[in-house]
């Protein structure tokens, strides 16, 4: 193989990878996800669902989270957001609840977003944020937000699967960890607290694990490009001589 043909090729091999790089860092922009996906056991949190329009030629223009009456929340709020209704459901639970306010026989079980015009639907290409305030939050592992996502034109992309193994589901259910506290929480924050250290989380969980991979694929391509370059300049160098 000529020294010409090994270049090109591995020109061809740089750009595919940086690519195939690129490529694999978009789809975690296209799932509904709760932020900050972690939070303490017991205590309050701002939760923020980002919601990404991914149809090409429809908009979405509503959003339908439920919350789990099996591991209720007790004190749930909703921040308003322009342009869009929000309508939320309580359930009568099936088993009472017992908390530091005494016991708890009903729960927020759904909130629903509604688009009131076309110029505040999610447009394609763009995104919207519908944040909660709640707690305390109950002594699991995990509470899963099943979410039904609704287009302009009529279709329904169901986010209710919960992961089992390692690979993630096609349409994954926004999910929010728990952890146990430390004993020093304090699990009566206020909103305007929570709501700060949400907002910051929320930037951060996203847009940290989906600007490394970008980061480390662009990285690569950049040093795969200088290596192509400096190929080139020492065959021209040898040509030359």
């Amino acid at each position: 193989m000529t020294a010409q043909r090994l270049l090109a090729r591995t020109a061809a091999v740089v750009a595919a990878a940086g690519f195939a790089v690129l490529g694999l860092a978009g789809p975690a922009f296209a799932h509904v996800t709760v932020n900050p996906s972690e939070a303490t056991q017991g205590g309050y949190a701002a939760l923020t669902f980002r919601v990404p329009n991914e149809e090409a030629a429809a908009s979405t223009t509503k959003l339908e989270v439920a919350l789990p009456t099996d591991n209720p929340i007790a004190s749930v709020s909703v921040k308003p957001v322009p342009g869009w209704k929000i309508e939320t459901t309580t359930s009568k639970l099936a088993k009472p609840v017992t908390t530091d306010d005494g016991q708890l026989t009903e729960a927020v079980s759904r909130i629903v977003w509604t688009a009131t015009s076309k110029d505040s639907q999610i447009a394609p290409g763009q995104f919207q944020e519908f944040s909660i305030s709640v707690g305390p939050l109950p002594e699991t592992d995990k509470v899963v937000f099943k979410a039904l996502q609704t287009y302009s034109n009529g279709e329904v992309v169901r986010w209710i699967e919960e992961q089992t193994g390692s690979d993630e589901p096609k349409n994954p259910a926004p999910t929010l960890k728990l952890v146990k506290g430390t004993g020093d929480d304090d699990h009566h924050a206020t909103s305007t607290d929570t709501s700060e250290a949400a907002s910051a989380s929320s930037t951060s969980d996203d847009d940290s694990g989906n600007g490394v991979a970008i980061g480390l694929g662009v990285a690569g391509l950049v040093a795969g490009v200088a290596g192509l370059i400096a190929g080139l300049l020492a065959l021209r160098r040898s040509t030359a001589s």
